[in-house]
Parts: C-alpha cells; structure tokens; sequence
C-alpha cells in the first residue's frame, strides 16, 4: 500500500521558523556534512526516490503572506503557506493563481488542501489550465532561497522584465528541493474568469476523443481545458452530467466574459457536432468538474495501484495507450492537456512496469514518471525519465553549484543526486 511518508522517516526534524534559522541549520549541516530532505508539510513527499537523508530541515513554519497587490497582479509570500490559504486572498479579490494548481494530497495518500506554496513550485506542478497559461514556473517571478552552501540568496524580482535572475526560477521550478531551501516566493497571479462554461461530449474513443480535443483546441474559440474521461472514470465524477450517462466524457472549457463564452460555446457544439451528442456545464457544476481532473479525484484511493504521469504528443496518445492495453491488465487512463497528459492507474509489479511504459516512449518521444508507489519500490525503479548521457552531466553541474556537498535532498530525483 502507498502511504503519506511519516516525518520520523527522514531521521531528526529541525524546524527553523525564519530565513536566518534555515541558513544556520544549512550552514551547520554542510559543517557535519549531514544529508538534510527539505520538507513543508509533505504532501508531495512520495513524488520521487526516498531521501538517503539523516536529517529533516522542516519549513513549515516559514508562513504568511507578506505582499499583495491586486492592481499589480503580483503576490509574495513564505514557501511554507498553503496554496488554500493563497487561493482565498487572492479570490477574495476576484483574482485567481492562472496554472491552476493541483491538489496531489489525496491522490497521494496525504491530507487535501494541505500543500504549500513551496512544494508547488519545486515540484512545478500545473493543472488543465497549463495548455493556455503554462505550468508553476511561467508565473514564478521571484525567490529568496538557502544554497546548500549555507548562503542566502535572491532571485528575480516582482514583474516578468525583470530579466536578472530570471532563468533562476526556471531551474528551481522542478528541482524538487535538490538545489537550495527556497523560504520565500513571489508570483503572479490574473483576474479570475467572468464565465466558466464546458461543452461535454458523450461516448468518444481515445482516438475519437483525442481528435475532438485537438478540433477544439485549434479552433478560434479560445479553450482554457480539454480533457477526456473513459466511462468507469466519469462514473465516479461528483457532476451529474458526467457520471449519469455512463459512457466516457470527452470535456472542452470555455472561459471569459459572459457574451463571448455563450457565443463561443454554442459555436464550439455546432463545429463538434459531428462527433455526437453533446451537453452543458455551467458554474458551479462546471468549476466542480474541473477540479476533479485537476486533482486527478477518479484515480484517488486503491493505494495499492501505481500512478504514472506521462507526457506525449497528443497525436500519439492512442496508439501509446493500445500499445499498453495489450500488455498491462485492469488498466485506467485521464487524459488531460488535449490528450498530452496521461494519468494512469495500473496494478503493481515488481518492475512497476517501467519497461513496458518506457519502452513504448523512445519511437514517439515524451517522457513518464512514476508519481505513486510503494516505497520500496520507489528505491529501486528509475522514478524520473532517465536522462541522456549529455543532460545528466549538465544536471550534475548544476547540482553542485549550487549544493557542493550533495546535503540537500540526497537520492530523490537520482541515486547519485
């Protein structure tokens, strides 16, 4: 069973509750050379290989909003605050974190609504909303962090011209706590949609579905969302309109002033006419729908299953899945990003079929990680997509610039870093 790691398996917790606490707990683990896995409040924590760690440098207490101006778009505050927490201020003004960021809690096996601002950002994480407005990192504007040199540093600034220490952020974003103990961050954020409507399709194949996604997205009706749902997976939405009809939903989000999303969504129905029934979500339901496939909610519980996250053309995307379907049993798949993103729940193996996944990636591109697994399991299996002989050197290089010693978050993305 997959499982919340405790924070007792990391080995002793250090909680420093500000910036000068995290640069002395730095500076003296690089004077013992004691490994330290950086943690917020670990809801992500499963995502990669188990920390070869001595000792956990906890940044939860880091908290609170420390900048907001809703004229400016922009928002700082410590890596440790809850994205929830970030999510109601800036809603409160109608404003809205555009990457949309999902809630990896549940599926995870740790509490919802609980992830920090932090792990979202060294994770780089994104929901449906990534194929209009990017991922974690095209909104990280700037950062104060620990090196793993026990130095404290800025990057950045508070709007995106800010051109020095830009590419800092880039490389943070996805670093997962192996480069330096980010403590504060600042983002921008945009105004939160007038309207949210979703045009449902009813009964699709991948193939068909894939096909009715791409139509869509390269419309001119301006799509903020294209996902698609086999049947067993929309019979466990909350929504009835997706779960009733019992057949797979096909869904493309239209978003905007209220005019032009009716005008756009009945447009959108007559161009997919073709591909069959059709039906509406309006408001709530529609924003109820959306956060279902952004948190991945119809591949929660069954801990006993993996979660693979995959990427791939969308134009590959059915061919990838019948490759795996003739190989690997009791298989269930949500596509998101018009069919480019593939969260799919298998049974476990030993391998956790890491060869069959990865071995049908080399002749179509993209790349799969291995999102949730056992434990022991994550210690032996290649979690991230093994990188090329050139890229490893190059993320070496950039590992020990800026963490000399290997003391930050030793072994999660590699056995040797």
């Amino acid at each position: 069973m997959v499982e919340a790691e405790s924070l007792e398996s990391g080995g002793d917790a250090i909680t420093p509750e500000s910036v000068d606490g995290v640069r002395e707990a730095l500076a003296n683990a690089l004077e013992h050379k004691t490994p330290l896995e950086l943690l917020g409040r670990g809801t992500k924590r499963s995502i990669g290989r188990p920390s070869n760690a001595e000792e956990t440098l906890d940044l939860s207490k880091l908290t609170g909003i420390s900048l907001y101006e809703p004229e400016e778009l922009i928002l700082s505050a410590a890596t440790g605050t809850t994205v929830k927490e970030i999510e109601d201020t800036v809603g409160a003004k109608g404003q809205i974190m555009a990457f949309e960021p999902p809630d990896l809690g549940p599926l995870l096996g740790a509490p919802k609504e609980s992830g920090t601002l932090g792990g979202l950002l060294a994770c780089n994480l994104a929901g449906p909303r990534r194929i209009k407005s990017g991922a974690a990192r095209d909104h990280f504007l700037g950062v104060s962090c620990v090196s793993g040199r026990g130095e404290i540093f800025k990057a950045g600034g508070r709007v995106m011209k800010n051109v020095s220490g830009y590419d800092m952020m880039k490389i943070l974003a996805g670093s997962y706590g192996t480069l330096a103990a980010m403590t504060s961050a600042t983002i921008k954020v945009l105004p939160r949609p007038e309207k949210t409507y979703t045009v449902l399709l009813y009964g699709l194949a991948e193939k068909e579905a894939v096909a009715a996604l791409t139509q869509g997205l390269c419309s001119a009706h301006e799509l903020s969302a294209a996902a698609h749902l086999p049947a067993a997976l929309a019979a466990r939405s909350g929504v009835s309109h997706v779960s009733e009809p019992g057949r797979a939903v096909t869904a493309l989000r239209i978003e905007g002033p209220g005019p032009s999303v009716l005008h756009r969504t009945e447009a959108l129905r007559r161009e997919l006419a073709a591909f069959g029934d059709s039906e509406e979500l309006h408001s709530q339901n529609s924003l109820a729908f959306w956060r279902e496939v952004r948190d991945v909610t119809a591949l929660q519980g069954d801990f006993d299953r993996l979660i693979w996250k995959i990427s791939v053309a969308p134009s590959e995307t059915p061919a990838f899945l019948a490759r795996l379907g003739g190989t690997i049993p009791e298989m269930e798949a949500q596509l998101d990003w018009g069919g480019g993103l593939i969260w799919l729940s298998i049974p476990t193996r030993e391998d956790a079929w890491a060869p069959v996944v990865r071995g049908a990636l080399p002749q179509i591109g993209g790349h799969a990680t291995l999102l949730r697994a056992p434990r022991a399991l994550r210690i032996t299996a290649e979690v991230f997509q093994p990188q090329s002989k050139s890229m490893a050197a190059l993320s070496k290089r950039v590992k020990e610039s800026f963490d000399p010693m290997g003391l930050l978050n030793p072994g999660r993305m590699t056995a040797n870093f």
